[in-house]
């Protein structure tokens, strides 16, 4: 069974986290879940009206969100209405998961012993944490570090001085040398007096024959999971912000910049340098050249350029201009 949460989790009731909650029942909160993956039990939040078709099917017993968007829920669905739905998101996970706030060391870390790890190499100085799974006939590098209960299929290569922690690895991966995979985002809540750092308790799933080449950066998830798909590639240096998916057979040129929360389609190329900004839907088949700014929703097979992205022929015209 996969794990769903790397991360401890401190027994919690509605109530004690809503003082001021209607329920009549002080029910124990089993998870915090986005609102397409929660279910029964399960806390959620709901803060943008991009997200309305979501919430209208959610599982959720109980959901975070403001005044305006409480009419898109299930009847079923208990509102706790507040004015900054993220920042009492973030109150919430550093109640449940105190260990998710920071990276903190994973003392558990031992040298592998060759009877529990019989069809898999390791070069020098490789560290592991307790209850990590590797596949037959995997390679890893030297003074690399698998922390706890992470995943790993067969027939992968793990380069040097990589980290892996709160990751899910299929098979036929490359991973090639300091890479740093599953280690906390950058999230904040912006305040006056000083700024709230939130938790992030997601994993990063990597599909099969996923290749990743040297020095790229993969945020876990917030609340979601980071994924990629089977089939792409990653060059030097590419940067995933938590909770970004990138789909099958994509190819990802070197320093591409992915802000949290977009998602990525299938068969996708981008250039070098190029930014794609938060909370964006890029679609199948799309090309985006290098150094480009994408800023808005991109549709299937569309070719764009530039900064601000635009279709490739209104890049050109305007270039000539």
């Amino acid at each position: 069974m996969l794990p769903t949460v790397f991360f401890k989790k401190k027994f919690c009731l509605i109530n004690a986290l809503f003082s001021d909650l209607k329920s009549r029942k002080n029910i124990k909160i089993n998870n915090v879940k986005t609102l397409r993956k929660s279910k029964k039990f399960d806390l959620t939040f709901f803060d943008s009206i991009k997200y309305k078709s979501h919430a209208s099917t959610t599982k959720a017993s109980y959901c975070i969100t403001t005044e305006r968007l409480e009419k898109f829920l299930p009847k079923e669905v208990e509102r706790i209405i507040v004015k900054n739905v993220l920042f009492e998101l973030a109150k919430v996970l550093k109640k449940m998961y105190p260990d998710a706030d920071i990276d903190y060391p994973d003392l558990s870390l031992k040298s592998p012993t060759k009877n529990k790890y019989k069809s898999v190499k390791f070069g020098n100085n490789v560290l592991i944490g307790k209850n990590v799974k590797i596949g037959k006939n995997t390679i890893i590098g030297a003074n690399s570090i698998i922390e706890h209960d992470v995943m790993i299929g067969g027939n992968c290569v793990i380069g040097s001085h990589v980290i892996l922690k709160n990751s899910i690895l299929g098979n036929n991966i490359v991973i090639q040398d300091d890479c740093k995979i599953g280690l906390k985002g950058f999230g904040f809540i912006p305040l006056k007096e000083k700024n709230f750092k939130i938790s992030h308790i997601g994993r990063v799933l990597i599909n099969d024959n996923v290749e990743i080449a040297s020095g790229c950066t993969i945020d876990r998830g917030s609340v979601d999971d980071t994924e990629i798909g089977k089939n792409t590639y990653l060059d030097n240096q590419v940067h995933m912000a938590h909770n970004v998916k990138i789909g099958s057979n994509c190819m990802i040129a070197g320093q591409v910049g992915f802000a949290g929360s977009s998602t990525i389609g299938s068969n996708v190329s981008i250039g070098g340098q190029a930014g794609i900004s938060g909370h964006l839907t890029i679609g199948n088949n799309v090309k985006i050249g290098g150094g480009s700014g994408v800023v808005k929703d991109i549709e299937d097979n569309q070719v764009v350029m530039g900064y601000p992205a635009v279709p490739f022929k209104e890049f050109i015209k305007n270039w000539k201009k």
